[in-house]
């Protein structure tokens, strides 16, 4: 794999416990001015990153097996997009499009229409965030149907606000506690291979039979569906759930949604998740690695879909932020000249080679997922989900200066989401260290 220059050195380096002093310190601040729903996973504050490195407070440098939940494909400091963002912010901060247009955001849109599967008629509308995107795929269909009720699936990830939280499957710590959840949202069951044993026609074939007996198609506006599941667990649908799935709905008069929010833009080894399968969704919504660092998203579709809406019925104040547009470009064009789609299936390959072999031992169920978006499913003797053990990997990994996220209904998922652009030499050594925890939690309390 090629090796890419980096403005920081690609080591990881602990040289204090971590937390370190000054983010102890910062700690002690966060505790005594934010809210306490607001708790990072990393103990340590971050004040640099480049490459697939991140560099703390107390000058710890961290492997970064996070990429800002799948945001920094191109690196966190990457210097096209830094070089971009800096030129767009010296002449325009923000105006909102929808009160003086500017050429980045209808670049952009050009750009998705591209880019997205399909080779009909698009048109996209720019948003700020995920969930944004989620809400406005779920208006755009439900106008354009005419209908009401949208089907989502369990383990789905697809937000927090009050729409995108009922969306979520998850209730810890998501939908707990916050009250009243949006109406008309149906949970179904998908595809999971490990855990159901179904083959992909099996799988289609349950959940049509409980979308049409339960949902009713006649009042079905959309199918929301993430073609590879984020923090659901990184589960992929058997083979052909997903084209059987759109077929069903272009049937019935059902708009199929991919959610591509984390899976999308070179993640999986193509632009997007649904290219593996030739899936064409009729909405396809993006954020995460469309901005490049900055907060961007959009959904695209089929043009007749995205014009039901009349004008001025979609938008918002910072949707398509000129800045967030310049750097969407910029790693649009990184992705493109990097080659880090075909990058992602290289990044896979050493993955696979390093963690594979974890295989052979009792707790390690599963080593699945797709271009640089891998996961690690732990199961106790019993083949009960080992969350305990989960949590015991991660959090010695991070003391070790490797920074990775846990996943899964039942919290016990390792995913891996490094940026495109990191070099195999750090990929591997954060990988070993991550190995060797696993091997090292194998005792006999966990056996």
């Amino acid at each position: 794999m090629q090796d890419f220059n980096h403005r920081l050195p690609q080591q990881r380096n602990v040289r204090t416990a971590i937390p370190g002093p000054r983010s102890q310190e910062l700690e002690q601040q966060r505790e005594a001015a934010l809210a306490r729903g607001l708790v990072p996973g990393l103990p340590a504050y971050i004040v640099d990153g480049d490459g697939g490195v991140l560099v703390d407070v107390d000058g710890n440098s961290f492997v970064d097996f996070a990429s800002g939940i799948a945001v920094t494909t191109v690196g966190a400091s990457n210097e096209r997009v830094t070089t971009a963002v800096s030129e767009a912010a010296s002449h325009l901060l923000h105006t909102c499009f929808l009160n003086a247009p500017y050429e980045g955001f209808v670049a952009v849109a050009r750009k998705l229409n591209e880019l997205t599967p399909g080779e009909h008629k698009k048109k996209s509308a720019l948003f700020s965030t995920g969930a944004e995107a989620i809400e406005n795929a779920v208006k755009i269909a439900r106008n354009y149907t005419g209908k009401n009720r949208v089907a989502v699936f369990d383990s789905a990830f697809h937000g927090r606000t009050n729409l995108t939280m009922t969306m979520t499957a998850k209730n810890k710590p998501y939908k707990a506690g916050f009250g009243t959840l949006a109406a008309d949202i149906y949970r179904v069951p998908g595809s999971y291979p490990l855990r159901d044993g179904l083959d992909g026609q099996q799988a289609i074939e349950r959940t049509i039979r409980v979308i049409e007996q339960t949902v009713g198609t006649e009042e079905l506006a959309a199918v929301v569906i993430e073609p590879i599941q984020g923090e659901g667990g990184f589960v992929e649908p058997a083979e052909g759930f997903l084209p059987a799935l759109q077929k069903w709905c272009n049937e019935n008069g059902v708009v199929f949604v991919a959610d591509e929010i984390q899976a999308g833009m070179c993640r999986t080894g193509s632009w997007f998740a649904c290219d593996k399968e030739g899936v064409v969704p009729d909405l396809i919504t993006t954020a995460k690695g469309v901005g490049g660092g900055m907060p961007l998203s959009a959904v695209t579709g089929r043009a007749e879909i995205m014009d039901s809406p009349g004008p001025g019925s979609l938008g918002g104040t910072y949707a398509g932020n000129p800045v967030a547009c310049a750097a969407s470009l910029a790693a649009i064009e990184e992705m493109e000249e990097k080659s880090l789609g075909a990058r992602a299936l290289e990044i896979e390959a050493i993955i696979r080679e390093e963690l594979e072999p974890l295989l052979e031992l009792p707790n390690v169920a599963e080593v699945r997922g797709r271009g640089a978006m891998i996961a690690i499913e732990f199961a106790d003797e019993k083949g009960r989900p080992d969350a305990e053990l989960t949590a015991q990997v991660a959090a010695a990994c991070k003391a070790q200066g490797v920074l990775i996220l846990t996943c899964g209904l039942d919290g016990n998922v390792i995913r891996l989401l490094p940026p495109l652009v990191i070099n195999e030499e750090t990929l591997r050594d954060g990988l070993q260290v991550l190995a060797a925890e696993i091997r090292k939690s194998q005792s006999p309390t966990h056996l």
